[in-house]
């Protein structure tokens, strides 16, 4: 099932290029009080909720899927996990650029770990991406998103793919320049998540899936997750030995080779095997 939040907060699911209005089955979430939860209800609930959904699709309206805004599926994630340099092609090119290195030392993933994006960066779609630090180059990173859908600590490898509700299409864009990853990828609109949640038992196997991305139709990046160094299992291993993986927690897989600069007015058109297309509007900085 293809889960969407579109337009004004509505619930959608995603079929024949069509968006299936089932925004009744939020019925099912439980009512909250003071304080809110540190996950997603959507996802921690999403059992139910897809109940309620079969139930309500043969009455269901629907409209084009070029019409609708899409929001990100997944509303308030606990935090965001991303992978860094975790292709070896991409590697290479780090350790070779200048620009994109900033004479950071620039070290395998099993080395220097995962770093977290603050959750305020998190856009869909059709938010697009708002450049920030005009002075220094902003790159593109199309990934493949993970997003948990149970708590778990200490998750083995062979158990993780488990303890995924769903897989988006992700743009984890970044400012180069000296500091911390997790500050410079965390401005306002550099996570793009969407267009929807493609869930596990659509998409039970991640580990071969084809994607590519274009700006303006110029091919830049281009792989198969076959090729990441950790796959998602093991990154799924990684993180929750530090910490706990809560439902809604959003995992960046990491982006192969070909990153370039994105400015204002450019297009970013991402493909994904398994889960769509994603077509991504670049803005200059606010004055």
């Amino acid at each position: 099932m293809k889960i969407c939040r579109f337009n004004d907060n509505r619930l959608g699911v995603a079929r024949d290029d069509r968006i299936y209005d089932v925004t009744d089955a939020l019925d099912v979430l439980p009512a909250l009080r003071y304080p809110a939860p540190t996950y997603d209800v959507l996802i921690a609930n999403l059992d139910a909720v897809r109940t309620r959904i079969e139930a309500l699709l043969p009455a269901a309206t629907s409209v084009p899927v070029d019409s609708v805004t899409f929001l990100s599926p997944v509303a308030n994630p606990g935090k965001i996990v991303a992978a860094p340099v975790n292709y070896t092609k991409h590697l290479e090119e780090a350790r070779a650029d200048a620009e994109i290195h900033h004479q950071n030392a620039i070290q395998e993933i099993q080395r220097i770990g995962l770093f977290l994006k603050a959750t305020s960066s998190l856009v869909g779609v059709s938010a697009g991406v708002d450049l920030e630090h005009p002075n220094r180059r902003n790159d593109h990173e199309a990934e493949v998103v993970a997003v948990i859908g149970k708590q778990g600590r200490n998750i083995p490898a062979a158990d993780a793919l488990s303890y995924v509700a769903g897989y988006s299409i992700g743009l984890d864009m970044t400012t180069r320049g000296p500091e911390e990853r997790s500050m410079r990828k965390s401005i306002d609109s550099y996570s793009v998540v969407g267009p929807w949640l493609v869930t596990s038992d659509e998409l039970s196997d991640p580990s071969a899936l084809d994607f590519e991305l274009t700006v303006n139709g110029e091919p830049r990046q281009k792989a198969n997750t076959r090729d990441l160094i950790l796959g998602i299992p093991e990154i799924i291993e990684y993180a929750s030995s530090f910490y706990t993986l809560h439902p809604g927690d959003i995992i960046f897989t990491g982006t192969p080779e070909g990153v370039g600069p994105v400015v204002g007015g450019d297009t970013i058109h991402v493909t994904m095997q398994g889960i769509g297309r994603i077509s991504v509007a670049v803005r200059s900085p606010k004055a």
